[in-house]
């Protein structure tokens, strides 16, 4: 593995141009003080969250699989997603460059704000959705310390939403050391909770019976179509970082640290706090007489404020860690790279708030008794993980091809930030490969044909998205070389 690490210096002339602004510019070798530890740390933060914990349940209700499988599915799932998420930090690691730049090598200097806005759409759905679980973590805090705020009930979430979405901007706005001082700071308080809630649900359940759970398909469905589609949501739980993991590994000192870092921070802490979830999730009965989902609310049920107040801290501080690095950050590179002479990071992460707000105004409206509706949050992610997914993985496929082959691991960084013959504004082999697998999934959807495509979507998408993007990319490059070599040849 090699630790070529650049530092690249920027002349006048580039700083001056339309598609540079000193926060997407890339990083000095000073700035790159991430460590394996703080990889690590970095992923048990994120990792750890209420979502993860909710995993099990949705593999068991919505995917049909039995505890075990859903166990194993996870896993395996986190380990696949390790594929793109290394190869994709090198060319951050390597030119300390974040997102939105490396995508404008395979997707043009302007073309590459379509897929920025993809991912950072998502990102700020995930963003509501986060900051709802925080919003709730501080109403049921305050609510244990002071029975008038309790009072307040879904007006107190509200309050609690915005505290909470208000204190994620505030952190962010302060720069990537404020986050890895978060993360770092936050990763042995969330192994605690962990076995804070092991200890307190352990002479209340049997880990054997739960794990016997039975799958509810029906008892003559075959298992590896059930499996493969839990599979491919699990993956696509972090398919979005495994794009816009360059905004954070153009902080690592190496590329030994960020591989490292993410193989000892990810795959075992989204098992062991999925597992978790599973085990509290069968108690939940037994511990407050209901089936409770989220950790956030089945906590809120225990009858001692003390405890209630202590595990919601730790609960806002993890809720904090995952949302601040996982769904603020990719979209305010995103924003970004729009305008960046007028988008900086302060507005983006602000556009990141607004937008995030916005996406959620219908869960905030219901809890102010102002709407009605059936919709769960719960549902509404566990569908919107597979259909991104079909998104998402032919823009993971395509980079890891453009870097890694086409490419052959060297950028022209300067030219990353100008209009230029070497980076086009819209590179059109980018937007072949994307388009072909998001054309056919669509057709999967709408006229019930392919249906394993869009089932399999992040695989199906980011395998085609790279055969197709490896093909393109080289007729288009043997065309352009052809061309001037006529423009030689006439001259």
């Amino acid at each position: 593995m090699s630790d070529d690490i650049r530092e690249v210096e920027l002349s006048p002339a580039v700083k001056a141009s339309d598609y540079f602004n000193e926060d997407l510019a890339p990083t000095q070798v000073s700035e790159r003080t991430w460590g394996t530890g703080n990889i690590a740390a970095l992923w048990v933060g994120m990792a750890i969250c209420v979502p993860t914990y909710t995993l099990g349940g949705v593999l068991t209700s919505y995917f049909g699989l039995s505890v075990m499988e859903a166990l194993f599915t996870i896993l395996l799932a986190n380990v696949v997603v390790l594929i793109p998420l290394t190869l994709n930090a090198f060319p951050g690691t390597k030119f300390g460059i974040p997102f939105p730049v490396v995508l404008r090598s395979s997707f043009g200097i302007v073309g590459s704000n379509i897929p920025c806005l993809i991912r950072g759409f998502v990102a700020c759905g995930w963003f509501g959705i986060q900051t709802m679980f925080g919003g709730l973590a501080i109403h049921l805090f305050l609510s244990s310390i002071s029975d008038g705020w309790a009072a307040l009930g879904g007006i107190g979430e509200v309050i609690g939403f915005f505290a909470f979405g208000a204190l994620n901007v505030y952190i962010v706005i302060k720069g990537s050391e404020s986050i890895k001082w978060l993360e770092t700071l936050a990763a042995p308080l969330l192994l605690i909770v962990g076995i804070g809630l092991i200890w307190w649900a352990s002479d209340k359940v049997s880990v054997t019976e739960v794990l016997a759970t039975p799958a509810n398909r029906p008892e003559d469905a075959g298992f590896f179509s059930y499996f493969f589609a839990g599979l491919t949501a699990m993956v696509g739980f972090w398919a979005t970082l495994s794009l816009n993991i360059p905004d954070f590994s153009r902080y690592a000192k190496s590329q030994k640290a960020q591989v490292k870092g993410q193989i000892i921070g990810l795959p075992l802490t989204m098992f062991l706090f999925a597992a978790l979830g599973v085990l509290l999730t069968s108690a939940s009965t037994t511990l407050v007489g209901e089936t409770v989902s989220d950790p956030v609310t089945l906590i809120g049920h225990i009858d001692s404020p003390f405890f209630v107040a202590i595990a919601m801290l730790l609960i806002i501080v993890a809720t904090l860690s995952t949302n601040t690095a996982a769904n603020v950050v990719s979209p305010t590179n995103d924003f970004q790279n729009i305008a960046p002479k007028y988008i900086n990071h302060t507005r983006g992460v602000l556009l990141t708030g607004l937008v995030g707000v916005l996406l959620m105004s219908w869960e905030l409206l219901k809890k102010l008794g102002l709407i009605e509706s059936d919709v769960s949050v719960e549902s509404m992610y566990s569908n919107w993980l597979l259909g991104y997914s079909s998104l998402l993985g032919p823009i993971a496929g395509i980079m890891i091809v453009d870097y890694f082959f086409i490419r052959k691991q060297e950028l022209d960084v300067a030219a990353l930030y100008t209009s230029s013959t070497l980076y086009p504004k819209v590179n059109w082999a980018g937007f072949i490969a994307f388009l072909v697998p998001v054309a056919v999934t669509l057709l999967a959807v709408t006229a019930d044909v392919f249906t394993w495509y869009y089932n399999y979507g992040w695989f199906t998408g980011s395998i085609s998205g790279a055969v197709i993007y490896y093909v393109a990319a080289n007729k288009l490059l043997l065309g352009a070389q052809s061309h001037v070599g006529n423009l030689a040849k006439a001259s």
